[in-house]
This record gives C-alpha cells, structure tokens and sequence, in this order.
C-alpha cells in the first residue's frame, strides 16, 4: 500500500470559500450594512474636512505685515546705560535688551515704566507722553 492509495473512512466537506459572491452568504470580511460594507464606495480624504472647517480669511488686512516694534521701559535704561550714552535700536540690541526680528532692528518704543535718573540721548525711538516727560525732567535729549 501506498500513501496515494490512503482514503479516509469519513467523507470530508468542502470548506465555504466567503466573499465570492452569488448566493454562498456570509460578508467576506466587510461586517454588515454601513458605507464600508458596500462596493465602489470612496472615504473623504482626511485633510478635507479640517481645511473647511478653518475660517476663511477675506480682505486686505490678511495680507498686512505684522507690526515690528520692540518696547523698552525706562527701568531698563537706568540699569543698562551710564550718564550721556546714546539709545538707540542698535545700542540696544548690543546690550541685549531687544533682538533682531526677522533679520531686521525692530522699532523701539520708550515706554514710561519705573525711574530714570540719568542723562540719556535718544536716537530713532518712538516714545509714549510719560516716557518723554520723564526724560525730559532729567534733561534728557531726544532726536529724531
């Protein structure tokens, strides 16, 4: 006897072969009803519904440049500087007390916080009211 002569005593059934179509039943993986369950369906890409869920900017002030200006209070001034010296965007940045914004010195706003009690001359600086009537009680100097 050989093993291709081998039968077995019990007849073996045919395993159902699912998702085939026709009338053999069963899902073929896809569970029951819903969209993903039907043929040719297509899922929204998933980018999409944030991108239209984002407020639509309209106008001209979308493309405005943001405001580059840098404010220093007087305090600042009265630790970092001595009697005389001059202020300035580039003064300051070399003392550290503003940085660079996209490459470019910023606008540098004098703002009125705190005491001063040195002699200071301003150059290229925009100045709030109580900032320039402080300076000028010290005998300040400001240039334009």
């Amino acid at each position: 006897m050989q093993l291709n002569q081998l039968k077995s005593i019990s007849a073996q059934k045919k395993r159902k072969r699912v998702g085939r179509g026709g009338k053999k039943g069963t899902y073929s993986g896809r569970g029951v009803k819903g969209q993903k369950a039907r043929a040719g369906t297509r899922k929204e890409p998933s980018i999409r519904p944030f991108i239209k869920r984002f407020p639509k900017l309209r106008g001209i002030h979308m493309y405005r440049s943001p405001k580059n200006i840098e404010n220093v209070s007087i305090e600042m001034l009265e630790k970092k500087f001595k009697e005389g010296e001059v202020v300035s965007p580039k003064t300051l940045q070399e003392k550290s007390l503003i940085s660079l914004r996209w490459g470019k010195l910023p606008t540098v706003k004098i703002l009125g916080d705190g005491e001063i009690k040195k002699s200071l001359l301003f150059k290229n600086c925009q100045f709030s009211a109580v900032a320039r009537e402080k300076i000028k009680k010290v005998n300040g100097k400001i240039e334009d």
